[in-house]
């Protein structure tokens, strides 16, 4: 078909420079960045937990409305490689179904990413905690807003936002990308899960392997499931969990570490 351009059409160098670029546009830049904050971190005097990373704070102290104004503004870039993704899966004729990220199978991928997310969270609090606890990981905080009406909402925006862009790009695209690229699904799994913990690092050496082995998690079920649908589900609820819950019981509760 005239103006037609088939997957089959693009080369293997054509897709390893879409895929590189599409990485250097999103999450390789932040595991580079990541990267360069540990780095900081590290040669700096004092142990890593006496050091916050903090991941939802003012843009505008004092100027809710501006505040406000750039807090959506960095929720709806950050999302723009998804669109990219989605641009590039629609130029081989499926577009985002073709990950399993549409409307298809609404209630078991909410069954199934409410399960996934169960499992996860308590053993990501007890590795976080210990993982602080030996030195290995900065204090992190969730969130620094203040209080204003629009603070929770932006809370789960910012959450929903991190879910999809490292599912759709970090599972489900690079993963269809490195398989037709000719990877082994061992080196697939290592790759997706490497660049998962790479852009944690700004939280230590916790947060690196932490998600890590969240991410070898995911890959898994990925294989399994052939959607990403219930990774976006879990990932939600857990950053949801994680920002909300912090919001909600720090200083009130002793175990929660505090900046």
């Amino acid at each position: 078909m005239a103006g037609s351009f088939p997957e089959e059409g693009l080369s293997r160098r054509f897709l390893r420079d879409e895929t590189l670029l599409v990485l250097a546009l999103s999450l390789g830049a932040s595991g580079v960045s990541a990267l360069i904050s540990f780095i900081g971190s590290v040669t700096r005097p004092g142990g890593l937990k006496d050091q916050a990373a903090t991941l939802n704070s003012s843009a505008a102290p004092g100027r809710p409305w501006l505040d406000l104004a750039w807090q959506l503004f960095g929720i709806s870039t950050a999302l723009v490689p998804v669109a990219l993704v989605a641009h590039f899966l629609l130029r081989e004729g499926t577009g985002l179904r073709a990950i399993g990220f549409d409307r298809s199978r609404p209630w078991p991928d909410l069954g199934r990413g409410a399960v996934v997310a169960a499992g996860i969270g308590s053993t990501g609090i007890a590795f976080y905690l210990a993982a602080r606890g030996l030195g290995f990981n900065l204090t992190v905080v969730p969130e620094d807003l203040p209080d204003v009406w629009w603070k929770y909402p932006v809370l789960v925006l910012s959450a929903l936002q991190n879910s999809v862009l490292e599912e759709v790009i970090v599972v489900g695209y690079l993963l269809r990308r490195l398989d037709q690229l000719g990877w082994t699904p061992m080196a697939a799994l290592a790759g997706s899960s490497v660049l998962r913990g790479s852009y944690h690092l700004y939280q230590g050496v916790g947060g690196f392997v932490g998600n890590m082995a969240m991410g070898v998690v995911f890959v898994l079920l990925y294989r399994r499931w052939g959607r990403v649908g219930p990774l976006v589900v879990a990932h939600s609820l857990l950053d949801i969990g994680a920002f909300v819950g912090y919001a909600l019981l720090a200083g009130k509760v002793g175990w929660l570490p505090t900046a």
